[in-house]
């Protein structure tokens, strides 16, 4: 925080722990009374509501509370000053390898944030019914996130259930008998596998039948998930396509194509775009991948024609979400770095390629409507994605010179700060499932108690 004695002198009794006449005066900021935060004099882009302007915002505890031309600090608040920066939603990167890569020396969760995501969501090509357990785990012990993960498509056909009970389970009504003789031993698993977001299907590691993918196709649609596809190949692209019937179908790392492992850079490009075309197919590109490098020499290359081809696209409206695929401190990358989103989306407006507000509403509103559209679920909106009354206050502040977060706020907490990870943050994130954000799942907390 940067103190002005206009705002903070009066508060400093407040604020800083103390010693008068004998007795110790602990800070009231440490207590378990929020206090009220407010950022002073920053640039809102806020899409969804359409502000873009200089705002004033406050926030307690997990939620906004004001908007305005200005607030009027009052004992107690923390003020930030951030004149001559530019508040955004916090960033919604919708595919993002966190927990699942095996990385054993890295911190990508803890990275990702310091680079303005607020939430990440994961998907793993070999999770298992197994993997919101797990990471949810993760997520009671403490992390600085909001995480959720998409299953594997083939690991969730490889139970027992069948395609009425496969439905059953992602509503949250399999009966408990048929799920421990079909599906799991484990209650803890039964119980928290429904906890997801989506399904991927992943060309890169395995090449399922028509039959398996008809099935993934028809448990997506009827039980309110995502149906994510790996996308390199234009062949395996157009295949997804064609078995859809008109099902939603989202077509992950798209600018994957345009990089030349399976076609020409080019063809293969606006091969994947003709598809993006259709009403029912949605898509993604990689930050990294439109950024004049290419991309990164540990994923793929984009060349400038095909690059040009995925920026025509993205300015014309054919595709409106940016991902990052990979935080690159993990040990296995993606195939881009989230130290590329706040970049890419700045390089976007000051090349004429998207308005400022589009360009940002690429990692905020913008993933959070697709994912409304396809789990049927409202609170996605209400909650993340924007800046208005009644949202989480998951807020990212940019510098736009060194196009770096100088803030990043998760559910209320200063999380990041000058890419920096702000260590009482690490219990900040929560749980992202398609019926809503959870603090915690409580497995974390199993091996602590004793159940009677």
């Amino acid at each position: 925080m940067t103190f002005h004695y206009d705002v903070c002198i009066a508060n400093l009794p407040e604020m800083i722990a103390s010693v008068r006449q004998g007795q110790l005066r602990p800070s009231k900021v440490t207590t378990s009374d929020s206090p009220r935060s407010i950022l002073k004099g920053g640039w809102v882009i806020d899409p969804k509501n359409k502000i873009e302007s200089v705002k004033d915002i406050a926030f307690q505890g997990k939620w906004i509370i004001e908007v305005a031309d200005e607030i009027v600090p009052e004992k107690g608040d923390a003020v930030y000053r951030v004149e001559g920066l530019q508040v955004w939603p916090g960033l919604i990167d919708m595919h993002l390898h966190l927990g699942d890569l095996f990385e054993v020396s890295t911190r990508p969760i803890f990275e990702a944030v310091t680079d303005g995501v607020t939430v990440g969501l994961s998907p793993g090509a070999g999770n298992t019914f197994m993997a919101p357990a797990l990471l949810g785990a993760e997520v009671d012990r403490g992390v600085p996130m909001n995480i959720g993960v998409y299953l594997g498509a083939l690991n969730v056909m490889g139970t027992m259930l069948n395609l009425d009970e496969l439905i059953a389970l992602f509503k949250g009504e399999l009966d408990e008998h048929i799920a421990l003789t079909k599906m799991t031993r484990n209650r803890i698993t039964y119980m928290t596998a429904p906890l997801v977001v989506g399904i991927k299907d992943h060309m890169g590691h395995w090449l399922s039948s028509d039959e398996h993918l008809e099935r993934t196709f028809e448990l997506t649609s009827q039980a309110g998930l995502v149906f994510m596809s790996h996308t390199q190949d234009p062949v395996h692209a157009e295949r997804l396509v064609h078995l859809s019937k008109d099902r939603p179908l989202h077509l992950a790392h798209a600018t994957a194509a345009g990089c030349g492992t399976h076609d020409d850079p080019v063809t293969g490009i606006r091969r994947v775009i003709e598809l993006l075309k259709f009403p029912h197919v949605s898509g993604e590109f990689v930050t990294s991948m439109l950024r004049t490098g290419g991309g990164n020499r540990e994923g793929l290359i984009m060349p400038p024609n095909a690059r040009e081809v995925a920026l025509e696209a993205l300015s014309s409206g054919i595709v409106d979400i940016l991902i990052s695929d990979g935080q690159g401190d993990a040990t296995m990358k993606g195939f881009g770095d989230t130290r590329d989103n706040i970049p890419c989306i700045l390089e976007l407006t000051a090349s004429g390629v998207l308005p400022l507000s589009d360009a940002v509403a690429t990692m905020t509103i913008n993933p959070i409507r697709l994912l409304e559209k396809c789990t049927h679920q409202s609170w996605w909106s209400q909650e993340l994605g924007h800046l208005g009354i009644g949202a989480r206050a998951n807020i990212v502040v940019v510098d736009p010179n060194d196009k770096l977060a100088t803030y990043t706020f998760v559910n209320g907490i200063l999380a990041g700060f000058e890419n920096r990870v702000v260590r009482r943050a690490n219990g900040a994130g929560g749980w992202v499932c398609k019926f809503g954000l959870l603090d915690r799942l409580g497995v974390g907390d199993l091996s602590t108690h004793v159940m009677n």
